[in-house]
């Protein structure tokens, strides 16, 4: 059964007024949208991207837009916190394995970023479906490809 973040508890919910320099960032980010949804895209076909995040201790990527149908699965046990667009921020405590699935209609999607909460290194794969989606793949830079040694 595929679940979604619809069915996850958080930790915590709050609707507390974001930092200036979080406010900022997010601003910048509607104005360019970021299609980087994780650290690393590690492979992309015509069909499907394939992303890492690894984040240590109070690491964060900031904030990125996903347009794509897509899965995530935590690698490892970890814990994090998320600002919403719907400028809310949420904890979350994910187990290794869990597996979540999302999807987009035509011009929708979610802006969110992701702090590492806990002490050990966050691991999450992210796998975004081109094919099937009912939006197109948001450009990303090829800084952000994984290099061939």
């Amino acid at each position: 059964m595929a679940m979604s973040m619809k069915e996850k508890a958080s930790n915590s919910h709050s609707n507390t007024e974001w930092p200036a320099a979080l406010k900022t960032e997010f601003a910048r980010e509607s104005e360019r949208p970021n299609g980087c949804v994780g650290s690393e895209l590690l492979s992309e076909t015509d069909k499907m991207r394939v992303w890492t995040i690894r984040l240590e201790p109070g690491e964060r990527i900031g904030f990125h837009r996903h347009v794509l149908n897509y899965f995530w699965t935590a690698v490892t046990p970890c814990r994090g916190r998320q600002h919403l667009m719907d400028g809310t921020t949420v904890e979350y405590s994910y187990f290794a394995g869990e597996t979540r699935h999302e999807t987009y209609g035509p011009g929708e999607f979610k802006v969110h970023d992701l702090e590492n909460l806990g002490d050990q290194e966050m691991i999450f794969m992210t796998v975004e479906s081109i094919e099937g989606s009912a939006n197109k793949p948001l450009p990303v830079p090829d800084t952000v490809r994984l290099q061939a040694a």
